[in-house]
């Protein structure tokens, strides 16, 4: 089953003439193919798939296997890397878009930046299908990519399970996917966060999140022994500050907003309302100044980690501990 792809156009017909997939995230990518692929054979069983790359679609190339056959067989014509197509391999493909073969599915798979930019905009303005596959690169799109999965595999997850897996995980979609086909395949009912802590538990340890969270709780022990899980386990340092900071910040913002339901202030502060909770526990300890001691910790790891330094694990370990310290600091005024 696969997922539904982001801001499709009016077209939603994968036997459309000609689809266009834009963007760099592979597996959107992919599974934009096999949305059309798979729409082709269930009306005929018997459709040819052929699957190209730029190189491989020289000119004249796409006259030969979009030609008229004998046997009027239906078929799907992938072209991958559409924007490194040659000039005059351009100027075929935009002919063709002005008159399409019957039966033939044209699937252009193009990154979206300025190159082969006018390719790009003749399959738009001829009409094609399009299907947006961007790279996701926020912690919050990877989050709406889980919930997406299975809502598409037709079970319940909670919200808390669902940032689990992302911070169990990581950035792959691919991984990620694979991870919530295996839960719903193995666990019965509504998926909550103990069971993604079952399954994961390994990874969750070494993910960054979990070394935030530790330390803006002003566990320091339990912070650092995720910390060097961390690095041991091939974690990048950028990710880590990364992670230390967005926990920080949390707590500054929610500590500087005003009082209210978690709905509210996940509306003012842009937080899931399950994660105002989370945050509001984790702040009892902090202050002001403590929030601004950690942030400068946060910054020295990131110019550690990023070749100002000359030892990253020293540099993480560093802010982990003055993090935690700083999360005690009201027990201490």
């Amino acid at each position: 089953m696969l997922v539904p792809m982001a801001r499709k156009t009016a077209n939603d017909d994968p036997l459309a003439p000609v689809t266009l997939a834009v963007g760099q995230e592979d597996l959107l990518l992919d599974r934009a193919v096999q949305e059309v692929v798979a729409a082709a054979r269930a009306a005929d069983a018997d459709t040819d798939v052929r699957d190209l790359t730029s190189d491989q679609l020289q000119p004249g190339t796409l006259a030969e296997l979009t030609s008229p056959s004998l046997f009027a067989e239906r078929k799907v014509v992938v072209v991958r890397n559409a924007h490194d197509l040659s000039a005059d391999t351009i100027k075929d493909v935009k002919a063709y878009l002005g008159a399409p073969a019957e039966e033939i599915t044209l699937v252009l798979l193009h990154a979206g930046g300025a190159k082969g930019k006018g390719l790009l905009d003749a399959a738009r303005k001829a009409g094609a299908r399009e299907v947006a596959c961007p790279k996701m690169t926020k912690p919050a799109d990877r989050l709406a990519f889980v919930r997406g999965e299975f809502r598409t595999l037709g079970r319940s997850a909670t919200p808390e399970a669902c940032q689990a897996l992302v911070e169990a995980i990581g950035s792959d979609l691919r991984e990620l996917a694979s991870a919530a086909a295996q839960l719903v395949a193995d666990v019965e009912g509504t998926i909550d966060e103990a069971v993604v802590g079952r399954y994961y538990t390994g990874r969750a340890e070494a993910s960054s999140f979990t070394v935030a969270d530790r330390a803006v709780e002003g566990r320091a022990a339990e912070a650092l022994e995720a910390l060097r899980w961390s690095l041991a386990t091939g974690v990048a340092p950028v990710l880590i500050t990364s992670a230390l900071a967005q926990g920080v910040r949390a707590i500054g913002k929610l500590s500087s907003a005003r009082g209210g339901r978690p709905a509210d202030l996940a509306r003012e502060l842009g937080m899931p309302p399950w994660k105002i909770d989370r945050v509001r526990q984790q702040m009892r300890g902090w202050t002001p100044d403590g929030v601004a001691v950690a942030l400068r910790a946060v910054a020295e790891a990131d110019a550690g980690v990023k070749g100002g330094g000359d030892d990253p694990e020293y540099a993480l370990e560093k802010a982990v501990v003055t993090i935690a310290r700083a999360a005690r600091s009201r027990g201490r005024a």
